[in-house]
């Protein structure tokens, strides 16, 4: 079997993440980041999901995913899979359109998928920048001409709202799942607070959010968790802070979600911890 590499760094030019998966078979669970993401398949052949959406994507394929979209994926031709991303914070993603437009808004990709796209080279070159730590001004260069084209060709202009509205009783699920995340939340109080029976909120949920609302939960706790590492905090304190039954289901949960363990993800941001622009952003 090929050599496993799994790694990220942050720019601290750019201020972006950038992953790189190198020989590995995960599967990941449907889930939601809160940042966008700019991904390419480098090798290998993967069944994903995306807002309900099914898709076959293979070497050469570009995976554009906005706030909130729910997706899982998982390896269809028995091979290892080879992917590099960056990660955009939506402050930094509001940052650059700012640059590029002179506006002030958040763009919404249109296409989870683009086939065999050209943008891929320009991304991949991008990345290979990000990983030598290059300073020369091209790389902001490339990745301001990579944000313009994919704003221009794949992204509504002026959207900052979700394709689909959420009634009410979703929204107040959402709401409650997010500011209660670290405590123990039930079928039975959701249900109470939406005045829906529990199969009626399961399956409307699922329906508007394109994930159910106990993988909503799990993946909020994830996004708190991330912050807290990013600030040094013991994977053991993590756990208990976001609502984990102990350190051993959060570190599973976690490198299910993110690919790596807390305590490599602890080691990546520990050194330089005040330069991260994820950090005490809670939404």
């Amino acid at each position: 079997m090929a050599h496993e590499v799994r790694k990220v760094c942050f720019d601290k030019d750019l201020k972006v993440e950038a992953y790189r998966f190198k020989g590995i078979m995960q599967k990941f669970p449907n889930h939601f980041h809160d940042y966008y993401v700019i991904g390419f398949i480098e090798k290998g052949q993967r069944y994903l999901v995306c807002k309900n959406e099914e898709y076959i994507i293979n070497s050469g394929d570009v995976i554009l995913f906005n706030p909130k979209d729910a997706h899982a994926c998982e390896q269809m031709d028995g091979k290892t899979l080879d992917y590099r991303c960056i990660n955009i914070s939506v402050d930094i993603m509001r940052q650059t359109v700012r640059e590029i437009t002179g506006r002030e808004y958040l763009p919404r990709f249109t296409q989870n998928v683009l086939y065999q796209n050209e943008l891929a080279a320009s991304l991949r070159e991008l990345h290979l920048m990000i990983y030598q730590e290059d300073k020369d001004f091209k790389k902001e260069e490339l990745f301001l001409f990579l944000i313009e084209q994919l704003i221009q060709e794949y992204a509504d202009t002026v959207s900052t709202q979700p394709i689909h509205e959420t009634t009410s009783e979703v929204r107040a699920v959402c709401d409650y799942l997010e500011s209660n995340y670290a405590t123990t939340i039930t079928l039975d109080h959701l249900s109470a607070l939406t005045k829906l029976s529990k199969y009626h909120l399961l399956r409307s949920f699922t329906k508007q959010k394109g994930i159910s609302p106990y993988s909503y939960l799990e993946t909020i706790r994830i996004g708190h968790a991330k912050k807290l590492l990013e600030r040094g905090i013991p994977p053991m304190e993590v756990a208990f802070q976001t609502g984990f039954s102990d350190q051993s289901h959060f570190s599973n949960f976690f490198k299910k979600l993110i690919g790596l363990t807390p305590k490599q993800y602890l080691k990546i941001f520990t050194p330089e911890i005040q330069a991260h622009p994820l950090i005490g952003k809670e939404k």
